[in-house]
């Protein structure tokens, strides 16, 4: 089944987390015991689907305001019988009801909007739990960021520009420990300094 969900995303450019980023994930979440997350952008399901299946413990909220990605992720919960460990909202996380989450969370994985990770971070880091982490993914954005590549494109430059001033707001924020991964495109593991 996850086989067909991520078959499915290449065929239709639906994004979702890459294969080496899939496997960190799975290595922070299983290492520090994380069972309580919080996913802003879920796109079809894969990554929320991912996290619940490592332990039936494991409560996964998460977030999408697209509304054909909405219904098809929660179908695939459906599909694969784990409604009952994912919520799945339909809604824009800017505009999102946090007096919906009931409790905080070990890990908040940020894989929406990439032009708005500072607004979710923002938003969301109250959150967290003290010793969990917030893991950002796609910080180089296919190399875009770090000058690897060039683009003459107004929108993806704004991205870009958008991506990196995140990038130095978040390793400069003094009540923030940030650790990066070259993994896939990119991975921040943000903790509070406690």
């Amino acid at each position: 089944m996850l086989d067909e969900i991520k078959k499915y995303a290449i065929e239709n450019n639906v994004p979702i987390i890459e294969d080496q980023g899939k496997d960190f994930l799975i290595k922070i979440i299983k290492e520090n015991n994380y069972h309580n997350i919080l996913e802003i952008g879920s796109a079809i399901g894969y990554s929320a689907i991912i996290m619940a299946k490592i332990s039936e413990k494991n409560k996964v909220v998460t977030i999408e305001r697209d509304s054909i990605r909405y219904n098809l992720a929660k179908k695939n919960i459906n599909e694969m019988g784990l409604e009952k460990q994912i919520i799945i909202y339909h809604d824009d996380a800017l505009l999102f009801d946090e007096s919906k989450l009931e409790n905080k969370f070990d890990l908040i994985f940020i894989d929406a909007a990439k032009a708005q990770y500072q607004k979710f971070f923002e938003k969301y880091e109250k959150h967290l739990n003290d010793n969990g982490c917030i893991i950002v993914d796609n910080i180089n954005f296919h190399g875009f960021v770090e000058g690897k590549r060039k683009t003459t494109n107004r929108n993806t430059k704004q991205l870009v520009g958008k991506i990196r001033r995140f990038n130095e707001w978040i390793t400069t924020n003094d009540n923030y420990e940030v650790d990066y991964y070259d993994v896939g495109d990119g991975i921040f593991v943000i903790k509070r300094k406690m």
